[in-house]
């Protein structure tokens, strides 16, 4: 087992006593051999996925946008593997990844990316707009998706259900007043929600620095507490969300920022390189990949062998490999589908009476997640 007790530098706090909360945060965790295996292979097949994700958009077979997560699989591994059934989550548009850990397999994620029946919201949704049970989805408005964090951590509240929901944005969206808002109305309310900063250095071209006045973003919601975390550190994150959520749930919201980094670039149109340097990409990829420095502790820690972690490596490559080749082979949706599944009570098409789209009729065709 790897013993977790010394992680005063992965996790730092603010409007909370470090001495009474140290003890939830670090309290002594150990990993099993089943759940290192469990999060090496999440982050492993996270970052093969958007490897492929690359490249269907440099082979012209995915359209739009596309913004890949890779550099930050600790981020949603660990997050996910602290949350419990009845928790939620809410994300800006680098979702893949959180598509994948709730629930949908590699194939839905890749034929939702290229427009195929097969996709989670069957191909209408593609790269931002991906949906799972208690995933709320990406959401292409920068921010805009925090406010409805709110709302989702209120519906868990109303019901009663001890659930909480985990409301992500980047650091390039943190200086957004409807941010603000809904920090105020969720502690005005006492809501259960997880205000998530990913903070990858970046929003879009322009660095933290030059864009935020503090880029301590962990303590910038006025009276909420706040959180920092090593987000390259899988089990630093799954702690500190372990402790958020549990505070949530007794106290009301609170921020916590996720220190972490992207190695790609803002999107696919975006080659990276105008704005930092190739030597800082590589010199996180050689020293703090998320994937590589858990790999080296769990086998240093004897839970697993070089050769298996090679075994597991070869058989994620072989599944979205495969995944890949059915996306590709998946059937594209029709014209008659571009009304389907706009409403949950569809409309009958007169409008003051007129009927300006007889030719397509709202209908529902299929659930809400296509899984």
């Amino acid at each position: 087992m790897i013993t977790v007790d010394q992680r005063y530098h992965k996790i730092k706090v603010s409007l909370l006593c470090m001495r009474s909360c140290m003890p939830a945060l670090l309290i002594i965790f150990q990993v099993s051999r089943d759940q290192a295996i469990e999060l090496y292979k999440q982050m492993q097949i996270i970052r093969r996925l958007e490897t492929s994700a690359g490249n269907l958009y440099k082979e012209k077979i995915v359209r739009g946008f596309c913004h890949l997560y890779s550099g930050q699989e600790a981020c949603a591994c660990g997050m996910k593997s602290a949350m419990r059934p009845q928790d939620n989550i809410i994300s800006a548009y680098r979702v893949h990844g959180w598509t994948y850990l709730m629930g949908v397999p590699p194939k839905g994620v890749l034929s939702e990316l290229t427009g195929k029946q097969g996709g989670c919201a069957r191909g209408k949704g593609g790269s931002m707009h991906m949906y799972a049970p208690n995933f709320y989805g990406g959401n292409g408005i920068v921010g805009a998706q925090v406010p409805l964090g709110a709302g989702v951590a209120l519906a868990c509240q109303y019901k009663g259900n001890k659930g909480v929901c985990l409301a992500l944005y980047g650091d390039g969206a943190s200086n957004q007043g409807q941010i603000f808002e809904a920090y105020n109305i969720a502690h005005l309310w006492k809501l259960p929600c997880i205000f998530v900063c990913e903070n990858n250095g970046y929003g879009m071209g322009t660095s933290a620095a030059r864009s935020s006045c503090n880029t301590n973003y962990f303590q910038r919601g006025d009276v909420l507490p706040g959180i920092w975390v090593d987000g390259m550190d899988v089990i630093a994150v799954k702690l500190a969300t372990e402790f958020a959520i549990d505070y949530v749930l007794n106290k009301g919201p609170l921020v916590m920022e996720v220190c972490t980094y992207r190695y790609s670039g803002h999107s696919m149109s975006d080659p990276g390189t105008s704005y930092r340097t190739r030597d800082e990409v590589q010199e996180v990829r050689q020293t703090r990949d998320p994937i590589s420095s858990f790999k080296d502790k769990i086998i240093a820690a004897g839970l697993v062998t070089a050769d298996e972690i090679k075994k597991m490596d070869g058989e994620i490559k072989k599944e979205v490999d495969e995944a890949t080749k059915s996306a590709k082979a998946d059937t594209e949706i029709g014209l008659p589908e571009l009304t389907t599944d706009v409403y949950s009570k569809n409309l009958d098409g007169d409008i003051r009476g007129s009927n300006p789209i007889s030719w397509l009729k709202h209908s529902s065709l299929n659930r809400a997640v296509n899984l």
